[in-house]
């Protein structure tokens, strides 16, 4: 499990890498959990958790940078 002030130290780019591993992941154990290979359930809860915050922490600085005013 990620921490939120893990997430926040990093990067956008490194954020959005991360999402796309977790994506991977999430998919790789769907795909065990239907063909009955999944051993660790628990993980699925994990991975989903995770991408909710990281998709949290990237729209808060999208909003935090929309509503600075530009000079």
């Amino acid at each position: 499990m990620t921490k939120i002030a893990d997430i926040r130290a990093k990067t956008p780019d490194e954020l959005t890498t991360q999402l796309l591993d977790l994506r991977k992941e999430q998919f790789n154990l769907r795909f065990q959990r239907a063909t009955g290979q999944l051993e660790a359930t628990g993980r699925i809860k994990t991975v989903r958790r995770d991408i909710a915050r990281i998709k949290f922490v990237l729209s808060e600085r999208r909003r935090s940078a929309a509503s600075q005013p530009k000079a």
